[in-house]
């Protein structure tokens, strides 16, 4: 680091840091009290890789460029910043070391939080709530950079599936939550898209009779025959959508092979052996209503062709009973077929 100026700092730049974007009134005063100007000549460093992140850096003129080298004596540049641009605030966030060099590519001039001769530790002692606001925007900043670059820089790291898979699984049943589609519908749509929707008959009648331990445990196997699919048709999501509904997500399916997944379906729930009857409760048989559909064959529109499915299962669950497979068409005439 060159020189530390002394001139008067202008806030208005460190009031746009994202790190201090709710700080207001007094709180931003002691920030900025607490900040100061640095000059970098050209070719100097501002960090280097291994320093620990213990300040971030507010570009007022100037550039820096962001690099790491190579085995072959080379460079990758990573980032160019310009003034105006905040430097080092997500390091700074998750109290990391830096992974790359930071080197003023021309004269420079920058505000540094905090100043030198202070650290977090300090603010920590003398205004506890100050710092509690700065970890809290932290964590939202941190969590908003991670959700934004995931997809691009991320999703092919295998933890980084586990923890995604966790946060949308279901505990009851290990079926992926209804909000996994909400979510995530416009990353995984691949056409033909099958939607195969399951509503167990008489499911009430199971737990008024027998307790919720029975349903919980019917669950579990329509559960398991539900991910039994999806791992013989080798894609998919198996899906518990609400309570007792549940169904398939598949991807790159045409209609032959979801009608033939539709009748495994059916007949692997027929096939369930029945509750065993319980004094003058007589055994309860399993069995299924099904409604299904494909986009964008049935309708172009996601949401739509979604709760067009979703309300043919129900009126057809209430209305006619067990044993039945209905094809939602984005039409009046969706069609109705025994199964």
């Amino acid at each position: 680091m060159d020189q530390i100026l002394k001139r008067v700092l202008d806030p208005a730049p460190i009031r746009k840091a994202e790190l201090f974007n709710s700080i207001l009134g007094r709180e931003m005063d002691y920030i900025v009290e607490h900040s100061c100007i640095i000059s970098l000549r050209k070719k100097a460093k501002l960090f280097s890789i291994g320093q620990k992140a213990e300040r971030f850096y507010v570009l007022l003129e100037g550039a820096v460029r962001i690099f790491k080298p190579r085995d072959d004596g080379g460079h990758d540049n990573l980032a160019q910043y310009k003034s105006g641009d905040t430097i080092g605030d997500f390091d700074f966030a998750r109290k990391a070391e830096y992974d790359a060099n930071a080197e003023a590519t021309e004269d420079s001039v920058l505000v540094m939080f905090p100043a030198m001769g202070f650290t977090m530790e300090d603010f920590i002692a003398d205004e506890p709530y100050i710092v509690s606001r700065i970890l809290l925007n932290s964590v939202v900043m941190v969590t908003n950079r991670i959700k934004s670059t995931q997809n691009i820089l991320l999703e092919n790291l295998s933890w980084v599936n586990e923890l995604h898979r966790r946060a949308y699984e279901d505990p009851g049943t290990g079926l992926w939550k209804q909000t996994f589609l909400t979510d995530e519908i416009n990353r995984i749509l691949e056409e033909p898209m099958a939607l195969i929707m399951l509503k167990p008959d008489r499911f009430k009648i199971l737990v008024d009779s027998r307790g919720h331990e029975a349903g919980d445990e019917a669950m579990v196997s329509i559960a398991k025959i539900l991910k039994a699919l999806i791992r013989k048709t080798g894609r998919g999501w198996p899906i518990r959508f609400k309570s007792n509904e549940t169904g398939l997500l598949i991807n790159k399916c045409p209609r032959p092979l979801v009608e033939k997944l539709i009748r495994k379906l059916s007949q692997t729930i027929e096939s369930l052996e029945p509750v065993p009857a319980q004094g003058e409760i007589p055994p309860f048989p399993f069995s299924g209503t099904i409604a299904w559909s494909v986009w964008p064959e049935d309708g172009p529109v996601w949401d739509t062709l979604f709760n067009g499915t979703y309300a043919l299962l129900l009126e057809t669950w209430k209305n006619d009973g067990a044993e039945k497979i209905v094809h939602y068409t984005g039409k009046a005439d969706s069609s109705k077929e025994d199964s």
